[in-house]
Order: C-alpha cells, then sequence, then structure tokens
C-alpha cells in the first residue's frame, strides 16, 4: 500500500510538472512571436525572447534550443490553425459558397487577433533559413483556397473565375491587412476587416469581371 501511495505521489508530482513545463512553452511562444513580429527574424534574439517574460537565457534554452527551432515551432501552428478552421467550418453538407466566406474571414480574424500567426506570416517573408517549411504552409493555403473557389463554382454558383487567381488575391488581401496604415474602417483592424472581406466578396460574385480574372483552364463554369 505505501509503494502504491509513493507511485500515485510521483505521478503527480510528474503531471504538476509536465503542466508548469507546458505553460512555460506557451509563454515563450506568444513572447517569440511578439519580437519575431515586432523585429523581424534577423534582429530578433533569444536573449530578448527570455527578457520580454523574465526568463534567463538558460532556461529558455530548456524549452527550444534555438531561434529557429522557436521559428519552427510557431509555422507549426500555422499550419494547425489553417487546419482547425477547415475542420470548423467545412463541415458536410455545408454551403461551399459560405466555407470559402466563413474559412477566409476567419483566418483573417485570426491573423488580426493571434500575435502568433501574425508572426509565422512575417517569417515567411523574413527567415530564409525555415523558407522550405514556410513555403510548404503558404502553398498548402493557396490549394485549399483554390480547392474551395472550384468547389463554390460547382456547387454555389460562384462566377467561374481562375481559382488560382481568386486564391492569389485573398492570400495578398489577407497579408495587406497586417501592413495596413492605422486608421478605422468600421473598426476593421478590430473585427479583422469583416467589411473589406464582404467588399471582395460581393465584387467577386457580382456582375461580369475583367476578363484577365477568368482566364485559365482552371475555371469551373459548370456542375
Amino acid at each position: 500500500m505505501v509503494c502504491m501511495c509513493s507511485l500515485s505521489m510521483t505521478k503527480g508530482t510528474d503531471m504538476i510538472k509536465q503542466e508548469r513545463a507546458r505553460r512555460t512553452r506557451e509563454r515563450v511562444l506568444t513572447a517569440a512571436a511578439e519580437v519575431f513580429a515586432s523585429q523581424g527574424y534577423s534582429r530578433a534574439t533569444l536573449s530578448s525572447v527570455a527578457d520580454r517574460i523574465g526568463m534567463t537565457k538558460g532556461a529558455l534554452y530548456g524549452h527550444f534550443s534555438s531561434k529557429r527551432s522557436l521559428a519552427g515551432a510557431l509555422i507549426d501552428e500555422s499550419r494547425q490553425a489553417w487546419t482547425s478552421l477547415r475542420t470548423e467550418y467545412d463541415t458536410p453538407g455545408a454551403d461551399a459558397g459560405g466555407v470559402l466566406e466563413d474559412v477566409v474571414m476567419g483566418f483573417a480574424g485570426r491573423l488580426q487577433s493571434d500575435v502568433r500567426l501574425r508572426a509565422a506570416v512575417r517569417l515567411a517573408a523574413d527567415c530564409p533559413v525555415l523558407a522550405r517549411a514556410l513555403s510548404d504552409v503558404l502553398v498548402e493555403v493557396h490549394n485549399a483556397l483554390m480547392e474551395l473557389v472550384r468547389r463554390a463554382q460547382r456547387d454555389s454558383g460562384f462566377p467561374a473565375y481562375s481559382p488560382r487567381l481568386v486564391a492569389h488575391l485573398v492570400m495578398i488581401v489577407m497579408y495587406g491587412l497586417l501592413h495596413a496604415p492605422p486608421g478605422r474602417v468600421d473598426d476593421d483592424r478590430v473585427t479583422g476587416g469583416d467589411s473589406l472581406w464582404r467588399l471582395l466578396f460581393d465584387a467577386l460574385s457580382g456582375a461580369d469581371g475583367p476578363e484577365v480574372l477568368r482566364a485559365g483552364d482552371d475555371a469551373v463554369s459548370g456542375p
């Protein structure tokens, strides 16, 4: 019985340590994201990350061995964020056009509210040592958007614009919102640019647009 109690106490202690380590890792990732988002990859240092949360550099090494490993963890999270949004909105029987809008606006909203995701997007522009991993995530998002556009064209009457160009336009607008100058557009910088996205989707779903947007054999013109 004494042994069982001892084992139980040891297990409880281990769980507490694991939870403490998990919380510390989360704090480190958020601090790193704030530093990357504000300073960029090249100027960021592990010391600045540690100082931000009152941690010694040695303690930080216990969770991440390098600046590159910190950036890599944020990139992995960005892929998970995208996957979770698709899982949330792209449910069986859901209207394809609605899924496209919900996923895009949901991701844009996350970019505005989630510093970790914003940092990952910035890393896509200024982190050459992780260019391949970042490129893979962006290609994954672009391909998923193209698929959603094709489905919306096939099932929801979305106009037959080139899915490739629509996906590219959406990604440009998402990235651009992060760098828009301060100002008020119905508080879009707080709400994730909802009215801007509404304008974009209304424009895409409206009357005939420029032929250049309809070019390409990847558009779907009917069922």
